[in-house]
């Protein structure tokens, strides 16, 4: 038995998604500014408690890294590295807080990426500097999973850092998901099951991803998922380990995040329950237009399964929209215990790994200039100049050192030439 909603209850629930998706692009982060930027209110201890930072976040560097402090200056531009002018900047496919997602084409060799271009004194005001190293450094090991958005390549010029990423153009599952409004269920079964074994992979690296929902998974020309931005990455998570920074994207915060107790790995797990839930119902779980409802409903409200999808997959959703983290699926094996579910019986998980299973749905891509499923809002927009010709080579001022020390170790450059 399907469950069919009046024509009243339709309207309403085209106003309340017309809504969701108007506000989506406000997230926490925008939140969380909007709050500093009153003195006032940031002086009361509630508000000062609920902006604390974890200090815990581990600075990783590795056998690449380029950016040493020498007696005077620093190496910002190494000679085997590349540097702004070897690419054609074409168009802007995105924008973050920080900077820009730019598809670029390598002048040399004529391949096209996506190039994130981040300007160094936003990230230093919003002190923001621990989570784009730890993007980095979380970037350097996707490299050997199918489902992950690879780095090439990472420099940076006295005022900007760059990204030298996959370019994917399939557009964001969010982007195909208010289009369609919802997924038959074995189309969201096998986009559950790439990003379950993409977050299994970082699960294994001790890595919790913290941040996942439709905007971050992309869809390349073949119609795979890929995984991206690890800004709110935490790495050295032991499977028994917590952490505590309150994170994430308001509609897929779970309980023990809202509650502000310590958190493990399977947060990641009911941010999974809550995109397929919306994949399957068009929204998430408990959702409202007002945001204190929605986080009293993410605490206390109980799931509401309406009867239009399978019982295997209802109970995956029980499982990982448990509140109580000790009880949600995941808690004891992590991902096993979703490779095993009966929702995912079908899936044969040595051909997902390998993309021998073929996607339920193909994006039409014409080539990698058919930016048709990207945002007008972001390919409209005239390519700054800036990015190209952001200087390389030029005497330090006080600030300048100051951005160079905070992202020390940024660059990289793989051991052997094999990407550009």
């Amino acid at each position: 038995m399907f469950w069919e909603p009046s024509q009243y209850n339709m309207r309403n629930v085209a106003s309340t998604l017309f809504t969701f998706i108007k506000q989506r692009k406000i997230g926490l982060n925008d939140f969380i500014q909007k709050l500093v930027s009153n003195p006032q209110i940031c002086q009361h201890p509630d508000v000062r408690a609920f902006l604390q930072i974890d200090q815990n976040q581990p600075q990783e560097t590795d056998a690449y890294s380029d950016s040493t402090i020498g007696s005077d200056e620093f190496d910002l531009s190494p000679s085997n590295s590349v540097k702004p002018s070897d690419f054609d900047y074409l168009r802007i496919i995105g924008k973050g807080s920080f900077g820009k997602v730019l598809l670029a084409k390598h002048k040399e060799t004529e391949k096209y990426f996506a190039v994130k271009v981040l300007q160094k004194k936003v990230v230093l005001k919003k002190k923001e500097q621990k989570h784009i190293m730890a993007e980095r450094s979380v970037l350097l090991k996707n490299v050997k999973h199918p489902f992950l958005v690879g780095l090439h390549y990472s420099f940076q010029t006295a005022d900007k850092l760059y990204f030298v990423l996959d370019y994917v153009n399939g557009g964001e599952l969010f982007y195909h998901l208010q289009r369609e409004h919802v997924f038959l269920e074995p189309r969201a079964r096998f986009y559950a099951a790439e990003v379950a074994s993409a977050l299994g992979y970082l699960h294994a690296l001790n890595i919790v991803y913290r941040d996942l929902k439709p905007e971050n998974i992309l869809l390349d020309s073949e119609g795979h998922i890929v995984l991206t931005d690890f800004g709110l990455c935490k790495e050295g998570v032991e499977p028994d380990g917590t952490t505590s920074t309150f994170c994430g994207t308001p509609e897929y915060l779970a309980p023990e995040v809202l509650q502000k107790q310590a958190y493990d790995r399977t947060v990641d797990w009911w941010c999974l329950g809550s995109v397929l839930y919306e994949m399957l119902y068009g929204l998430p779980p408990f959702y409202s237009r007002n945001m204190a409802e929605m986080y009293n409903n993410i605490l206390h409200k109980p799931l509401l399964l309406k009867p239009n999808v399978s019982n295997s997959a209802q109970d995956l959703l029980q499982g990982l929209l448990q509140k109580d983290k000790a009880q949600r699926l995941g808690a004891k094996n992590d991902f096993l215990e979703l490779k095993f579910h009966s929702f995912f019986s079908t899936i044969n998980w040595d051909d997902l790994m390998a993309r021998k299973i073929a996607p339920p749905f193909v994006p039409t891509v014409s080539g990698p200039t058919d930016l048709q499923h990207f945002d007008p809002e972001f390919t409209q927009q005239p390519v700054p100049n800036s990015v190209a010709n952001s200087p390389e080579d030029v005497p330090f001022t006080a600030s300048m050192r100051e951005a160079a020390e905070a992202f020390l170790g940024f660059s990289y450059v793989p051991p052997v030439d094999t990407y550009l």
